[in-house]
């Protein structure tokens, strides 16, 4: 499989290329800049801006899918509708799937009816209020886009860790160990991505987590 990852340098994107890499997949990752680390065989680097359809559309052109891993900087939250959109527009030209890693925001609480992970402080912070609102925002953009698009919306806590490759999968509901916790580290979270990549299933938003 031929899959292009945009956001290849962050802490999701250089995880699936890894993964993918480690599967024996081709790769073009694509980076806001020239990488300076050395990448993994099968890994093309790609310089390009997300946010510009025509490039991203070359950039995809034979690939049979798409991971768009990009994540704005802080206090750019508001460009993250513009970027997705953009990169919807490109998979579409280019005839791939995307999988847009998105956040976890739009999730429901579990044992809570009706009541979205957003609207919740024991998940959502203050201070990561405005890029929660900015996931709920792009979901919202996929839906409305006719790409072939899926969605996956990580744990509430989602950071570097150790591989153990096994993990929990859901739907539209925030996944919570027995301690009330919801987290997985990055390197599942790619395992999950590879995996959606390589045996799609019908879910156009999912959502996974730690195993135990």
């Amino acid at each position: 499989m031929k899959i292009a990852v945009v956001g290849a340098a962050g802490m999701v994107g250089s995880r699936v290329v890894r993964e993918a890499a480690d599967r024996g997949h081709a790769l073009v990752a694509v980076f806001r800049r020239d990488p300076s680390a050395v990448l993994p065989p099968g890994v093309t680097a790609a310089v390009g801006d997300a946010n510009d359809r025509d490039l991203m559309s070359g950039l995809f052109d034979g690939a049979d899918a798409v991971v768009a891993a990009t994540r704005p900087a802080p206090g750019n939250e508001h460009t993250v509708v513009t970027t997705t959109t953009a990169l919807l527009d490109a998979a579409a030209t280019a005839g791939a799937r995307i999988l847009v890693v998105g956040g976890a925001a739009p999730l429901l609480v579990p044992g809570r009816p009706g009541r979205l992970v957003i609207d919740s402080p024991e998940y959502v912070p203050h201070q990561w209020r405005s890029i929660a609102a900015a996931s709920a925002a792009q979901l919202d953009a996929c839906r409305a886009h006719p790409a072939d698009w899926v969605y996956l919306s990580p744990p509430a806590v989602l950071e570097p860790g150790r591989r153990t490759g096994a993990y929990r999968r859901g739907t539209t509901t925030l996944l919570t160990g027995a301690d009330g916790t919801s987290r997985i580290s990055a390197e599942d979270l790619a395992v999950a991505v590879l995996d959606e990549l390589e045996d799609p299933r019908a879910d156009r938003h999912f959502t996974v987590g730690c195993s135990a």
